[in-house]
Formats: structure tokens, C-alpha cells, sequence
């Protein structure tokens, strides 16, 4: 028999299961999107020194130009960074916030937390010039603290759950000759060492540090080499070699960047597991230096931001030249890329083959955990 009243009630629980369903649907895509934490130096940090009495900061116009906010926010980039596009990619609704933000408390802890600092190295004497950074060992020590914030969160359990389900990215290396080794004609660190001897020591030092942060629980690590080093802007402008990239520097990035994905590889036989995942940036970011149209960039050489010749002296200020049109060029300022550029390694970095990933892509790996 029809019954409206009865039609009414089933309809009322239908939508009460519903909204139940939808409800639960929410909760676990929260609880789905891990963690993300990021270490390293400035192509990564997303405001951290700000905090800090240093002088390597993106605190000014016109950094943050094309940022949703179109206000500098410490990233170095016209807009969006390479881990803000991962935690879009990987599917976070946050950023995670730097480290040092008085914002990052509570609930925001659980997104993660980004520990980078520009200026840093590998070695605790890269970027002296800048005073009052972050170094290496500091962001390890940050993210042991971070642990124990959390714990008094969620408890022991749940946070080193959440450690080892993470996604980790680091990206350092490429101070340690820009903003060392050959920071002046003849540095402490040049007369120590040659070069050769020098790359063995860096990637002998990263491994300590990649091995303590698989012994705070990190199961998830994406390593990144350096970029082509000699063909940034600034190194144009100071070293380029006739009108090409600078030989010295893009010999370091050759010398280094196979060596690091040789020591990740013999890491992850030494643990067991594939826990350490190898970005070949130097190659990612050589397609669209040597090919800037096939990408859609006008010039792979000149900097939006900055001055001299290729834009690549000094720093990016309210009073440098300034491009129009970000999209069209390679690199923001004289040492780092534009938001387009991000975009374009972060795609190699969640697709890309192994030319680009070893032992694989980041999506790929994702979809095994």
C-alpha cells in the first residue's frame, strides 16, 4: 500500500545514508593523502627564512608575482614551487607549511612540514655567507622535534605511521659548488680537493644524512640531482664559456649527478626495500635548456627577473628587469626555474621513464604502497 508518510521516511534515510557515505568518503580521502615532508635548500624552500636574520630570502616584490596570493610568500619562483605542485599531484588539499611558521601547529602538523632552507648545502660550511640558515643536520634535528610534536598529537603509534607513510623530498647538492667549491676563484674547499675528490666526499656526507633519515622512519624518499649547474643564468653571466654554458660547472653536475644515483641505489641494496627514488633533474632541466621552444619558452638562457647580462647578476628586486610574461621563460631568476619550468620536471618526476627515474617514477612507486 502507497504511503506518503512511508515514502518519506525511506526517502529521508536514503539521503541520511547518503550524506553518511559522502560524509565517510571525506574523511578517508583525508586520511588517504599522506604526509609530505621536504628538506633541503632553495629550490625547495617555501618560506622557512623568512623567520630568520639572513640575506637569502624571497621576502620582496616581485617574487610571488603569478602565487595565487600574487604576494612574495620566501618561495623562489614567480609563483608555485616544485613541492607545492607534488602536494597537488599527490593529492594534499595544503601545502605543507615551512617548519618555522608560527601557523604550523595542530591539525596543520599532520599535512607534513617543509624543513628547507636556501643558501644550505650538503656540507655544514656551504653558504657561510648567508650567517643564519638552516644546514642539514638542523632540518634532521627539526624533523626528530616534528616527531615528538606529533606524538603529543596522535600518540607514538599513529606518528611514526604516519612517518613511514609519508612521501619525503630532498633536494641539495647544488650549493655545495655553486655557493662553495667555487664560490670564489680559490676556496678553502678547492684547495682540499679536486674536483673528482670533492664530488667522492659530497655524495660520501649525503649518505650519512639519507641514512639518519631512514632511521627517523622515512620509507618514502625522493632524491634529486642537481640541474645543469653551468647553464643557469648567474653562471652565463659570470663563467659562460662563449656564450654557452660554464665547462667547470656543468663538468661538477656530470661528475656528481651519476655518482648520487650509484650511491641511492647501493643504499636501497643495503636496506633491502627501494626506499630512496632517483630524480635526474640535470636531465629533465637540459631538454628545455637545449630545446626552449619544443616546451613553449622563448629562452632557456635569459632570466625574467634580474639584471646584467642574461638577467643573471645579482638578485631578482623590485628594481630588475622584469618579463611580462613568465610562462616564456625558463628560469624566474638568475639561479632558479619558473613555475612553468616546475611544472614541467614535477610531470617528469610523477611519469616520466627511467631516463629520468630510477628504479622508477613517482606514481608508479606510490601505487605499490
Amino acid at each position: 500500500m502507497y504511503s506518503p508518510s512511508a515514502m518519506n521516511t525511506s526517502h529521508y534515510f536514503s539521503w541520511m545514508i547518503l550524506g553518511l557515505v559522502l560524509a565517510l568518503g571525506t574523511v578517508a580521502s583525508s586520511v588517504e593523502a599522506r604526509a609530505f615532508f621536504v628538506f633541503g635548500d632553495s629550490l625547495v624552500d617555501s618560506g622557512n627564512n623568512n623567520f630568520l636574520a639572513t640575506t637569502a630570502r624571497a621576502d620582496a616584490p616581485p617574487y610571488g608575482i603569478d602565487y595565487p596570493t600574487r604576494r612574495p610568500t620566501g618561495r623562489f619562483s614567480n609563483g608555485l614551487n616544485i613541492p607545492d605542485i607534488i602536494s597537488e599531484q599527490i593529492g594534499q588539499s595544503e601545502h605543507p607549511l615551512p617548519y618555522l611558521s608560527p601557523e604550523l601547529t595542530g591539525q596543520k602538523l599532520l599535512v607534513g612540514a617543509n624543513f628547507a632552507s636556501a643558501g644550505i648545502g650538503i656540507l655544514n660550511d656551504t653558504g657561510i655567507q648567508f650567517l643564519n640558515i638552516i644546514r642539514m643536520f638542523r632540518q634532521l634535528d627539526y624533523f626528530e622535534e616534528y616527531q615528538h610534536r606529533v606524538t603529543a598529537l596522535i600518540g607514538a603509534q599513529q606518528t611514526r605511521r604516519l612517518v613511514n607513510q609519508a612521501l619525503l623530498l630532498i633536494t641539495v647538492g647544488g650549493n655545495d659548488f655553486v655557493n662553495n667549491y667555487y664560490l670564489v676563484p680559490v676556496s678553502a674547499r678547492s684547495r682540499q680537493f679536486s674536483l673528482p675528490d670533492y664530488v667522492k666526499y659530497l655524495i660520501a656526507e649525503y649518505k650519512k644524512l639519507l641514512k639518519r633519515l631512514h632511521k627517523l622512519g622515512a620509507r618514502r624518499v625522493l632524491v634529486t640531482g642537481t640541474g645543469p649547474l653551468g647553464c643557469v643564468p648567474a653562471e652565463l653571466a659570470m663563467r659562460g664559456t662563449n656564450g654557452g654554458c660554464s665547462a667547470e660547472l656543468q663538468r661538477a653536475a656530470a661528475l656528481y649527478n651519476p655518482q648520487l644515483v650509484e650511491m641511492i641505489k647501493e643504499l636501497n641494496r643495503e636496506i633491502g626495500k627501494t626506499v630512496f627514488i632517483a630524480a635526474n633533474t640535470q636531465q629533465m632541466h637540459m631538454d628545455f635548456i637545449s630545446d626552449p621552444q619544443a616546451y613553449g619558452f622563448t629562452t632557456s638562457k635569459v632570466a625574467c627577473c634580474g639584471q646584467g647580462p642574461y638577467n643573471g647578476i645579482g638578485l631578482c628586486t623590485a628594481s630588475s628587469n622584469l618579463c611580462p610574461n613568465r610562462d616564456l621563460y625558463a628560469f624566474w631568476d638568475p639561479f632558479h626555474p619558473s613555475e612553468k619550468a616546475n611544472r614541467i620536471i614535477v610531470q617528469q618526476i610523477m611519469s616520466g621513464s627511467t631516463n629520468y627515474m630510477s628504479p622508477m617514477n613517482l606514481s608508479s612507486i606510490m601505487a605499490l604502497d
